[in-house]
């Protein structure tokens, strides 16, 4: 008799409730990951390279002895089970709108087989679905459901110890090693060290270096002011009730900074698990008419970052160059990209998808839905970032522009912001500005605008029939 653990968004050894609760029954446990041909498609060479590289760094936690397979998940763990003749499957629970039907049918040919499905914990601190308001359903605003999420909050539990050794050999495939040493080969960009271990060096060097200065510079992507947590968070070699844990016994405005930010992080899972269809759908319908720009040549320059706008510019080189970006040049990104030049969201939403490291569709696709004003901020249509004023507050000496934007070196302080100022600031071929922003605003604005009066009128129409 066996029990399998299928790591999936889990991928560590310590401070993980699955392994615990595996481990409990006293059998030998298979550790598996089962690369899903389709969905390892879907990711981009940037994410397939972060995964594959963590799945190489979690095997040794595992004795060397983690299963690798391929193929479609509801063939393959049943398949292996009955291999190794395995009694229960162990997993951390999905939330996702894909994880959770993958799981409904994976677990469905398990149990015709008469193979416990066991789910434990989830990807997060408060397992999505858990906080509802009175009435008994989800929370729509941030505030809210913040507040009845600390409520929910719990200590992590006992976690199996690091010297329990009581594993299942089962065959690799020799193909599915292949393709993970082959992603992290094709990966486009230089990733960071992968694996628990890399985790708990990273989150120790902020706590002792960051920590204290983190709600003043977190929005400064000049500076090194963040905790860069987020690639581990995603793949789940660090789990966030660990971090809030430690977090707990740590006092002041930059660590209840980044509570909110992990809270953040768990709203969003919350809100995709209520309403699946707000990955690639609009949340809110009030925009629901808004007419939108195919993007062309405008969109291409987004993404190569050559709008002429050096923050955007900087921020979409940077993503390029690391498969990361700073959280607040991600908004502005976004902003221009949905308010700038009118293209619906989840066409940036995408292209994050494919390139961050740290991609996660439901802080990735609701965080362009904030932005885009048709996500969970309650009267959001009329903020339009301005990128001028934005990267004069946030990078105030040019510091962040300059680093990535070589043809602008030149221009010091922050006259880089503002290259059309400078007699020589198109000198070494950075291009023009795509737009003015203060035109695209007032459009962006004249057509938030009509499209809220469209819904408003459209809403009293119905109310009138119903009468």
């Amino acid at each position: 008799m066996t029990t399998i653990l299928w790591l999936r968004r889990d991928l560590r050894r310590g401070h993980h409730p699955a392994l615990t609760a595996a481990a409990a029954g006293d059998q030998p446990v298979l550790p598996l990951f089962v690369i899903d041909p389709d969905l390892w498609q879907r990711c981009g060479p940037v994410r397939r390279g972060w995964l594959a590289a963590t799945v190489r760094a979690t095997d040794p936690a595992y004795d060397g002895r983690l299963c690798l397979r391929i193929g479609d998940p509801a063939e393959v763990v049943p398949r292996i089970a009955d291999e190794v003749g395995a009694t229960a499957v162990h997993v951390t629970g999905e939330s996702t709108p894909r994880g959770t039907r993958r799981d409904r049918v994976v677990r469905d040919r398990l149990r015709s087989e008469g193979i416990q499905w066991v789910v434990t914990g989830s990807p997060y601190a408060v397992t999505p679905g858990t906080v509802r308001n009175q009435s008994g359903g989800p929370y729509q605003v941030f505030g809210a459901f913040a507040r009845a999420w600390h409520l929910k909050l719990t200590a992590p539990g006992d976690t199996v110890g690091a010297d329990w050794h009581h594993w299942v050999d089962a065959a690799s495939d020799p193909a599915a090693a292949a393709m993970l040493d082959r992603a992290v080969e094709d990966c486009p960009v230089a990733l960071p060290e992968a694996g628990e271990h890399a985790a708990e060096l990273r989150w120790r060097a902020f706590l002792r270096d960051g920590l204290d200065g983190y709600a003043d510079n977190r929005d400064r992507p000049d500076l090194a002011g963040t905790s860069h947590l987020s690639p581990w968070l995603k793949v789940g070699a660090i789990h966030p009730a660990r971090l809030l844990a430690e977090l707990a016994g740590h006092h002041g405005t930059g660590a209840d900074r980044l509570v909110d930010e992990l809270v953040w992080r768990e709203f969003y899972a919350d809100v995709l698990h209520h309403h699946p269809d707000s990955a690639w759908h609009d949340l809110r319908p009030t925009l629901g008419t808004l007419p939108y720009d195919e993007g062309g040549d405008a969109l291409t320059a987004w993404q190569t970052g050559h709008t002429g706008y050096p923050i955007v510019d900087a921020g979409m080189r940077q993503l390029a160059e690391t498969g990361w970006m700073h959280g607040r040049v991600r908004m502005l990104t976004a902003s221009f990209l949905t308010k700038d030049l009118h293209v619906w969201w989840p066409v940036g939403a995408r292209f994050f998808l494919q390139h961050l490291i740290d991609a996660d569709i439901a802080s990735n696709n609701h965080g362009w839905q904030w932005v885009a004003g048709t996500g969970t901020d309650p009267a959001p249509y009329f903020r339009v970032f301005n990128p001028v004023t934005q990267a004069k507050r946030f990078d105030p000496q040019g510091d962040y522009v300059r680093r990535w934007i070589p043809e602008l070196a030149h221009l010091d302080g922050p006259r880089v912001h503002e290259p059309w100022r400078a007699a020589d600031g198109y000198a070494h071929g950075y291009p023009a500005r795509i737009v003015d922003h203060a035109a695209e605003r007032r459009e962006a604005l004249a057509r938030y605008n009509a499209a809220r009066g469209r819904h408003q009128s459209g809403s009293a129409a119905a109310t009138n029939r119903q009468m």
